[in-house]
């Protein structure tokens, strides 16, 4: 089934699932400043030893995971490889563009809306 809702640009987007019962949203500058984040860490020798023995603790996990363990053992390897927040900084254009593809993606996501979910009023934007 080819993508419902195609973005402008895929590393930054929001789309539906193959279900349509659910937006999904592409941030791959997270993934790169996540990865980079964790390499600048492990080069430094202080550091390296700390987050080879908290990613060998969340590898041992992912085997049988018990419950919120995976949560902790990820904040343990976030906190010895000292990563950042989450996050990405968009422009105005960047964030039109987003509204828009979230829009297509909630008007899809309300006509199957198997919970009936109230859907909020939406407020004049040009007041917003």
């Amino acid at each position: 089934m080819s993508d419902p809702t195609p973005a402008q640009e895929p590393g930054l987007s929001f789309r539906l699932d193959v279900t349509w019962l659910y937006g999904i949203l592409r941030a791959d500058a997270i993934r790169r400043d996540t990865l980079v984040s964790l390499v600048q860490t492990w080069a430094e020798d202080g550091a390296r030893e700390d987050v080879i023995d908290q990613l060998d603790a969340l590898a041992e996990a992912v085997q049988s995971p018990r419950e919120g363990e995976l949560d902790g053992l990820l904040e343990a390897v976030e906190s010895a490889a000292a990563m950042d927040d989450a996050e990405v900084r968009i422009d105005l254009h960047a964030a039109l563009r987003l509204r828009a593809e979230l829009d297509a993606v909630i008007a899809k996501l309300a006509r199957f809306n198997p919970t009936r979910v109230e859907l909020p009023r939406q407020q004049d934007r040009r007041a917003a």
